[in-house]
């Protein structure tokens, strides 16, 4: 069993919903056997906006809900809609693919932070303030990035005011904040928010910098830092994520990145955060070879076991931490 805590499914739904006549569900159709032969038991699903929608994320966000409500009301009888921990094991116990609907990034509520609450009602409950982007809440890991709100930024940037109160709505609203895709000072700022709420956050697929250095991972002392908060780290196999080298791209440099990690935080604050690309054509698919598409994810626990990891310690990697944040969270 494997909880994937991020998943842009929801981006092909809305592509193929929009540009085809579709009576039946896109998960179902070009997923779901994928996801149960992965072994996928659970996801989060993000709302993200395209890049040419840039100009109009607000009403893409509203199209792409439109989408969702659309597709699953095809696949009710093998995906369900969760919200908490309560849901998500019933639909466990009745053999459905469990999702949560996720934020990837803010840019859609510009500096509006009271449309968190909105987007809660719809159903989402986990969220992150920046995509690469800078916009009106926090400066992204790519924040030079032509992108959202505001375009240019200084590395130093970090959450804004109005990123501040909605950090600390996303807390009241008891969501779970995500951390990926954050710059440096952003990343520190809403740790400490998170310290003094104590509150824990995930970085729901990013690896490490001391193994792939680019900006999109996380440097040692922020991992630290989301252990002494009780958060969960995603590990991704986004092949420019797991090592500079290309002869490195590869699975084990994944298994990599779980021991290293495991070594520095303990095996209680990893997790999976796949970030398939199966959706899009080569050379668009920048999955490493080997993790090409969610059938192949049980690849994963299958290298761990074979790299010295036990039963237990492999189980809480592929969904035990994440379901502790879910049931601690989403209440």
């Amino acid at each position: 069993m494997i909880f994937d805590a991020h998943s842009d499914t929801w981006s092909h739904i809305a592509h193929i919903r929009e540009t085809t006549v579709m009576n039946d569900s896109v998960f179902r159709k070009y997923h779901y056997d994928n996801f149960v032969q992965g072994k996928i038991s659970g996801s989060i699903f993000v709302i993200w906006i395209d890049k040419k929608y840039l100009d109009r994320p607000r009403e893409r966000t509203l199209e792409i809900m439109k989408y969702i409500k659309e597709d699953v009301m095809h696949c009710e009888d093998v995906l369900s809609i969760v919200k908490n921990y309560d849901e998500m094991i019933k639909a466990q116990n009745e053999g459905k693919i469990y999702v949560f609907i996720g934020l990837e990034g803010l840019d859609s509520i510009k500096c509006d932070i009271d449309l968190i609450d909105e987007y809660y009602a719809f159903g989402a409950r986990h969220a992150s303030l920046t995509w690469n982007e800078r916009n009106c809440l926090a400066t992204g890991a790519k924040p030079d990035t032509t992108y959202g709100s505001i375009a240019k930024s200084n590395p130093k940037d970090g959450l804004t005011d109005i990123g501040r109160k909605a950090v600390q709505r996303i807390f009241d609203k008891n969501m779970i904040l995500d951390v990926s895709h954050l710059n440096d000072q952003s990343f520190l700022d809403v740790a400490d928010i998170a310290g003094r709420a104590n509150k824990p956050i995930i970085a729901s697929h990013s690896n490490s910098r001391t193994l792939c250095d680019v900006a999109r991972n996380l440097p040692d002392d922020h991992l630290k830092i989301i252990k002494n908060l009780n958060g969960v780290v995603g590990i991704n196999i986004h092949k420019y994520f797991i090592d500079t080298e290309t002869e490195k791209q590869n699975p084990d440099r994944v298994i990599d990145h779980i021991k290293h990690m495991t070594d520095l935080i303990g095996i209680d604050h990893i997790g999976i955060g796949f970030d398939y690309e199966d959706y899009l054509s080569p050379p668009d698919n920048d999955s490493v070879e080997g993790f090409e598409n969610a059938s192949k994810s049980g690849i994963i626990i299958e290298k761990m076991m074979y790299s010295g990891f036990t039963n237990e310690e492999a189980e809480k990697i592929a969904y035990k931490n994440f379901h502790r944040i879910i049931k601690e969270i989403l209440i």
